[in-house]
């Protein structure tokens, strides 16, 4: 059984894309879809440096786009799985942002709808950002119900549950930062590299915009077992995804409840796309025992595939 996931904002580096852009064909389709997510994939993804990308406005496209590349490279277009890979043997799950590429994979969403999502989603919520000064940061360690005390007593709300032993806080940057002179027992506080306070309340203008944008959009059921961020389940109604995908701006981000999932159903491998990482160290912890892979570079995609055959 392989778990295939998109990572979320912060996984993006300056340049990353650059080795992709080797491939004419790769050239060609960042040069189109930087169109549709009105931004310059093509230079953000190998010029710019790691303040510009981690604008929202300019992260989530290129996040976006970066795991929908990886996937055209290794077969995995919209609605089609590689190979002969049995569709009863993979599932789908992408961790906030990345929930928009999965559901493409799922063939929920074409890459166009994705993309001209996203490209609102980005917007919105970047003006939501810098309408007040909003963060995140990562909480590692201490024990669940202590740190979820700590959070909520700074007045912040626990956005992001990573797995074991990280929650990610959210709100506004001077509550975030009293988080960090006061961390909660036994815990560490990391600021993450984003620009606002997902997941949360303050990002409501976003959502408001995000549903009257996708609300002509014809959407197809998943192909292929799709995850939720909100409970971890399987999502069977691409009507159902769509409206998730909008709700999920301002709810918290339920990663650990995917991986409980992924580990119910006998996941033996988890393959991250591009720009991968993130999620698969979160599974060398929440899923020990299983194998992992992360796209990260082109010279990674035969690997992937192998990997593909051994666990779909």
């Amino acid at each position: 059984m392989l778990a295939i996931v998109c990572p979320g904002q912060g996984s993006q580096t300056s340049g990353f894309l650059a080795p992709w852009l080797e491939e004419a064909d790769s050239r060609e389709t960042l040069q189109a879809w930087s169109e549709v997510a009105g931004t310059d994939l093509l230079h953000h993804g190998t010029e710019s440096d790691e303040e510009t990308i981690r604008d929202t406005a300019v992260a989530q496209p290129l996040i976006v786009a970066a795991s929908l590349l990886a996937a055209r490279a290794l077969g995995l277009a919209p609605g089609m799985r590689p190979g002969d890979a049995d569709a009863a043997q993979l599932m789908l799950a992408g961790h906030s942002v990345g929930e928009v590429p999965a559901a493409a994979l799922a063939g929920v969403l074409t890459e166009e709808q994705a993309l001209t999502l996203i490209r609102v989603r980005a917007q919105g919520m970047a003006e939501a950002a810098a309408a007040e000064s909003t963060s995140m940061a990562a909480v590692i360690g201490g024990v669940e119900d202590e740190v979820r005390e700590s959070i909520t007593s700074h007045g912040l709300t626990p956005a992001n549950a990573n797995g074991p032993g990280q929650i990610v806080a959210a709100g506004t940057a001077e509550r975030i930062a009293a988080l960090e002179a006061a961390p909660p027992a036994r815990a560490r506080v990391i600021p993450l590299k984003v620009a606002g306070a997902f997941h949360t309340e303050h990002m409501a203008p976003a959502q408001q915009a995000l549903r009257d944008a996708v609300a002509d959009f014809e959407v197809a059921d998943p192909e292929v077992r799709l995850l939720s961020n909100r409970d971890g389940q399987a999502v069977a109604s691409g009507a159902e995804v769509l409206d998730r995908l909008v709700d999920q701006v301002t709810r918290p981000v339920r990663w650990d409840l995917c991986m409980e999932s992924m580990k119910a159903a006998g996941v033996t491998g988890v393959l991250e796309l591009l720009p991968g990482g993130t999620l698969t160290g979160l599974a060398k912890r929440g899923l020990k025992g299983v194998a992992s892979l992360a796209v990260k570079s082109p010279s990674d995609l035969d690997s992937a595939r192998e990997f593909i055959r051994d666990h779909a």
